[in-house]
């Protein structure tokens, strides 16, 4: 795992803001921050939590070296009881966050900091970057995995990421997400996330022949022997070289071909060729793997034309969320407290309704049907509020409050989960394979409806009653 220091990896302002909030007295004042999101990436019906393990690994570390220390001092900008402040500093912070692997959607809590404010605002950066980068990728690669249909998809985009933190952490999400494996082999060695790969284009081309290059290949692993089909032509020697080296290496040892890949031309065309020449040639168990270029749109279009594809190996398209790339997560002041410890709501308003927050500190409520588990609704409550759910509720939509439903025979889950108290660790994150499977299961509890890639019914996120009755008491107050 990465062991560098990102205690600076801030923006600017976090420490001109905690600078003046520790001049003025502030240093103790108790605030109370959300992370939420406001759009789910390519205008799908949900995202999917990720990174909490990464955030839990900053926090943990986070400490100013003498070197950041200096740093600061050249800057000539900040006080010297600042800076000592800085030098010996602790964090001592709440958290609170939604478990990685849960479906999430727009608008509600899915971290939540409280503690002195200068703490919980320099930590602003960090909690987006992680949070957001690896939610985004971990719901792409969800995306592309529905798409395939049971069909294994590995994820191949390491040399297309946006650093190499994007590379390794992003395998990690997208294995979350659902995918079977990765070309990137540090993550194997760091998460356990299994690396995948056979051969380049390179292997091929260095060999006096193709069928030279396949021979030598099978020879040096017939327990796994998959060749790249395509550097000449696929039909007219990739395949027939194949076989040839399946008939002459493979049989006599008793060993069976895991597969070939093809990665250009019309791969769903050339898939159902391959297909009929290898189960003419008795290999009907060789598997047919596509590659270059694909997503969610174009795996689903080659299956409903179909193409004979046994797994997919996505590249760019997924390390990077391509047609998504930004998760827009933000970070926004929630309350305070006064000296008298209540705890006191802010909002911010926006001519855009959209960026109109929703103030307090709060919990988050999912309720399932006791019937099917299947998910009904989430509502957003105060901290203190608890959903009894052995009698019926009423949930309604908080712009449209006409919208109402009265929900029965359900049971209510709490989604944002202690994670540190009092700046010290308290959540046993669960091992990346529990996470995978914690995660395909809550998207089973999904109805269909909302997991469609085109007009997904948007899902309900209600607000409590009394919080919908404080927010807009202070949206009244400040119009």
């Amino acid at each position: 795992m990465d062991k560098n220091n990102y205690t600076l990896l801030t923006d600017f302002y976090e420490f001109t803001m905690a600078n003046g909030f520790f001049n003025k007295g502030y240093r103790d004042k108790i605030a109370y921050f959300d992370m939420f999101f406001r759009r789910v990436p390519d205008d799908g019906g949900f995202a999917i939590m990720a990174g909490v393990q990464q955030l839990i690994e900053y926090l943990k570390n986070l400490s100013f070296t003498a070197e950041d220390i200096e740093y600061l001092r050249s800057r000539d900008m900040f006080s010297g009881a600042f800076l000592d402040y800085l030098a010996n500093f602790k964090f001592t912070c709440d958290v609170w966050a939604v478990p990685e692997g849960t479906p999430i959607f727009p608008h509600e809590p899915i971290v939540v900091v409280r503690g002195p404010v200068v703490e919980a605002q320099f930590i602003e950066t960090m909690i987006l970057l992680t949070i957001n980068h690896q939610s985004l990728i971990a719901t792409k690669a969800n995306r592309i995995v529905r798409a395939a249909e049971g069909r294994p998809v590995m994820e191949f985009g390491s040399r297309r990421a946006q650093g190499y933190n994007a590379a390794i952490l992003g395998a990690r999400a997208a294995y979350l997400g659902g995918c079977v494996g990765t070309a990137c082999t540090v993550s194997d060695r760091d998460f356990g996330v299994p690396a995948l790969g056979t051969m380049a284009h390179s292997w091929i081309q260095l060999f006096d022949s193709e069928y030279e290059a396949f021979k030598a290949y099978a020879e040096a692993y017939p327990d796994n022997c998959t060749l790249l089909i395509d550097t000449y032509n696929v039909l007219k020697s990739g395949i027939p070289n194949a076989i040839k080296v399946f008939d002459e290496v493979l049989k006599p040892l008793g060993k069976r071909p895991k597969g070939v890949r093809i990665d250009s031309g019309d791969i769903t065309y050339l898939s159902k060729k391959c297909r009929k020449m290898l189960d003419d040639a008795g290999y009907p168990d060789c598997g047919i793997v596509a590659s270059n270029s694909l997503d969610e749109y174009i795996i689903r279009d080659m299956i409903i034309q179909g193409a004979k594809i046994d797994s997919f190996g996505v590249g760019e398209r997924l390390v990077t969320s391509k047609s998504a790339p930004v998760f827009g997560g933000v970070y926004k002041l929630a309350a305070v407290e006064n000296d008298n410890g209540e705890v006191v709501p802010k909002i911010k308003i926006s001519e855009n309704v959209e960026k109109i927050t929703t103030p307090g500190f709060k919990q988050v409520y999912r309720l399932y049907s006791r019937e099917s588990s299947a998910a009904i609704a989430d509502v957003i409550t105060l901290h203190d509020e608890v959903i009894d759910d052995s009698k019926p509720y009423e949930i309604f939509d908080p712009e449209h409050t006409w919208k109402r439903k009265t929900v029965t025979d359900f049971y209510a889950r709490p989604l944002l989960k202690p994670i540190f108290e009092k700046g010290e660790c308290v959540y046993d994150q669960p091992s990346l394979e529990a996470l995978r499977e914690y995660c395909r299961m809550e998207i089973d509890g999904l109805w269909d409806e909302v997991k469609r890639f085109e007009n997904p019914h948007t899902y309900y996120v209600d607000l409590s009653q009394k919080l919908w009755d404080m927010k807009y008491g202070l949206l009244g107050k400040y119009k």
